[in-house]
């Protein structure tokens, strides 16, 4: 178990050395543990994280559906913060089932990435 997550650890860090956010185009960071999801937008001049969301408070629905009720809501957060461009980071994770679900819940809500 300890090689599998040695391993998405190192994607993780090629993956960050080439992505990066800023004020205005912020850093859509994904974090996936075994039955909830979460999201934040990061600005990584400063290294502060904008706006937070997850599934915990979500009751209905299967993890995936949950995923893209949360892409949802963070896009609708995101809006209220004037904030409509992004740049994607898996954190490692494969672009797949829920991954991918938040990223199409947070482009419905209508960030662009």
């Amino acid at each position: 178990m300890e090689l599998k997550e040695l391993r998405r650890q190192k994607r993780k860090s090629r993956i960050r050395g080439k992505v990066s956010g800023t004020k205005s185009i912020p850093r859509l960071s994904v974090f996936r543990s075994n039955t909830h999801i979460y999201a934040q937008l990061i600005n990584d001049e400063s290294g502060k994280s904008i706006c937070a969301v997850s599934d915990v408070k979500i009751k209905k629905g299967t993890k995936t559906e949950k995923a893209k009720e949360a892409g949802l809501e963070l896009a609708k957060v995101a809006k209220e913060k004037k904030i409509s461009k992004v740049v994607f980071d898996r954190s490692g994770y494969k672009f797949h089932g829920r991954v991918k679900s938040l990223a199409e819940g947070a482009r419905e809500g209508g960030l662009q990435f």
